[in-house]
Parts: C-alpha cells; structure tokens; sequence
C-alpha cells in the first residue's frame, strides 16, 4: 500500500510539472511573439549587424508595413548606423501604428536631442518618463534635454509641463 501512495504522489507532481512547464512555455511563446517582428531580423539586431538588420527589416516592412516593432526595430538600426533623420521617421511610424512603449519614446527623445531639436526632445521624453517612470535613462535623459533647452536655469521644468501619450501630433 505504500508502494501504491508514492507512485500516485509521483504521479501527481510530474503531472502540476507537465502542467507548469506547458504554462511558462506558452507564456514565453506569447511573449516572444509579442516582442519579436521577425526572427532573422531581429536576430542580426541583436549581433549588432546594423547592415543586415536594416535590409532584413525593410523586407519585413515591404510584406508588411503596418508591423509596428518592425519600424521601430528599423529605426534603432538606422540610429546606430548614424541615420537620425531615417531613425526618427521610423520611431514615428511605428508611434503612429499605436507601438506605446517607454523605450520607444526615449530613443525618439534622444535622436530629437542629437538633432538639436529640444522642444520635441522634452516633448517625447516627457512621454517616456510616463510611460516608465522606475527607468532612470527616461529621467537622465529629460534632465540632458532641459539643460541642453536652458530651462533648468529659467526654472520651467515643472510637472505640470508633462503632456499625456497621445497628446498632439508626432
């Protein structure tokens, strides 16, 4: 008899183990999918082959333009690549096609910074800031961006300056 309660205890783990494992791989499968716009594109992204990661997400982008993270995956490529105006057109379409992601908004920001656009600049990375308020490169970030516009010393860096996603036109 105790033979047969540890088998069926065996049994019963290995089952809630077949179980949990088939969650978190769903889950991984849901949340790559929502993160990945293309594998072999986004696999060159992440070697840091800007060249093969521009071609290989322009071709994604000729089957589908309204890919969202694909815009935006292209426009960080062109960013490291030194493209900023091809950078910022890409970051907004992909805002446009309703991509609402800190990071998004920070690399728009910054590439907004590096051409010397400060109101756009402090604009987007207002939006960064709250869309993710617990990441300190959103606050670094604004901080560069009012002391490159001179308004830490005018004192018009207020919270009452913030503007909501969505709010005007990008």
């Amino acid at each position: 008899m105790p033979r047969l309660g540890v088998g069926v205890c065996l049994l019963f783990a290995a089952i809630a183990l077949a179980l949990l494992l088939s969650c978190i791989a769903s889950s991984w499968a849901v949340a790559s999918k929502e993160e990945v716009c293309d594998v072999d594109a986004d696999f060159a992204l992440g070697l840091e082959d800007y060249p093969a990661a521009i071609t290989l997400h322009r071709n994604v982008l000729h089957a589908h333009n309204d890919n969202a993270l694909a815009h935006y995956h292209l426009g960080f490529a062109y960013g490291m690549k030194g493209r900023k105006a091809d950078e910022i057109n890409e970051y907004l379409a992909a805002a446009r096609l309703g991509l609402v992601k800190w990071d998004l908004f920070l690399n728009l920001g910054v590439a907004y910074l590096s051409q010397n656009d400060g109101p756009k600049a402090i604009k987007t990375l207002q939006i960064a800031l709250l869309l993710g308020p617990n990441h300190p490169e959103a606050h670094f970030s604004l901080a560069i961006a009012y002391e490159k516009s001179n308004r830490l010393r005018d004192g018009t860096t207020g919270n009452n300056r913030f503007v909501t996603p969505g709010a005007g036109r990008f």
